[in-house]
């Protein structure tokens, strides 16, 4: 962890001008051939964004990172698993499915993060239903350009508009079996996706901070703060996502870096108009799925109440 502390305190704090998404992602790959820790990849992301914007995408590919330990480093990701009903597994209507032949893939999903810069696609799928009704989901890996596959660009959020998004759908998309990843998809991926990216997304937000704040002359003890809080979301990124006491604890750290941003408040007069307005414009980010993230802060704590052990995870 001591280079990308070092790189918090010492590096330059005049990023670059990032006026593109595929300028972002050839500083991440940059990035990326120094930090292989991916919580370090997204403290380093943030700190040389020069917007929140670019800063939550290099949070949000590092949890891909993390996540898809075995994906190809060098491609551009998006996990595709909102749709028109949402994103609960029992709306998940993308079907994967094998009658005769190969695997095909099926389906629409209604909000891909960078969908549009994507070149691998991370679908969630259903090959049906168990015995009880449940739909039994997987994650697939699917070249964007691949016959089948359509993406349409969203129109821009009111915030963080340089992020694109997009709609996602498919039509017979063949799909090989080493594209099915192992495993459960939705205790395997979807669940703990959510958590993952908390962790990550505001890691790279708080190393956004250092550099606004080293760059404009905020008090030692102020980037002192950010820094501890960085070091203390570094260790939450690494814990189990679906233990209980993970929750817990990103509960409490999410929480202290509200604190901490509120603190801050009055130091954005000595920042750079741009930024600062930026700022104003973006901020909304920050509170986007806070009511999933009660919900999973109170299902922790009715877990831990009722003797769960340590290493439970949420339902």
């Amino acid at each position: 962890m001591n280079d990308v502390l070092s790189f918090l305190v010492t590096g330059a704090v005049e990023p670059p001008v990032l006026d593109s998404v595929d300028g972002w992602w050839r500083q991440h790959l940059e990035l990326a051939r120094r930090f292989s820790v991916p919580a370090d990849l997204a403290l380093a992301g943030g700190f040389r964004a020069d917007r929140l914007g670019f800063a939550f995408a290099s949070g949000y590919h590092a949890a891909h990172r993390a996540l898809f330990p075995g994906l190809p480093e060098d491609r551009p990701t998006a996990l595709c698993a909102t749709e028109s009903t949402g994103a609960h597994p029992a709306a998940i209507q993308t079907r994967l499915s094998r009658e005769e032949g190969p695997w095909t893939l099926s389906g629409e999903k209604s909000f891909v993060t960078l969908g549009t810069s994507a070149e691998l696609l991370l679908v969630v799928a259903t090959e049906g239903q168990d015995a009880q009704g449940r739909n039994r989901l997987r994650l697939v890996a699917v070249d964007s350009k691949r016959a089948g596959v359509h993406v349409a660009p969203l129109p821009e959020l009111p915030f963080v508009p340089e992020v694109p998004h997009a709609e996602v759908w498919f039509e017979d998309v063949r799909v090989a079996p080493e594209e099915v990843l192992p495993g459960d998809g939705y205790a395997r991926y979807l669940k703990p996706f959510r958590t993952v990216e908390d962790s990550h997304v505001h890691l790279a937000v708080l190393g956004w901070l250092l550099q606004v704040g080293r760059r404009s002359g905020w008090p030692d003890a102020v980037r002192e703060e950010l820094l501890a809080l960085a070091v203390m979301m570094r260790g939450v990124s690494l814990a189990d996502p679906a233990a209980v006491a993970t929750h817990l604890a990103l509960g409490g750290a999410l929480e202290m870096t509200r604190g901490a941003l509120e603190r801050c408040e009055p130091l954005w007069a000595s920042v750079d108009a741009a930024t600062r307005e930026r700022w104003e414009r973006d901020r909304r980010l920050l509170g986007v799925a806070g009511k999933v993230r009660a919900k999973r802060l109170e299902a922790a704590r009715a877990r831990l109440s009722g003797g769960s052990s340590e290493g439970s995870s949420l339902v």
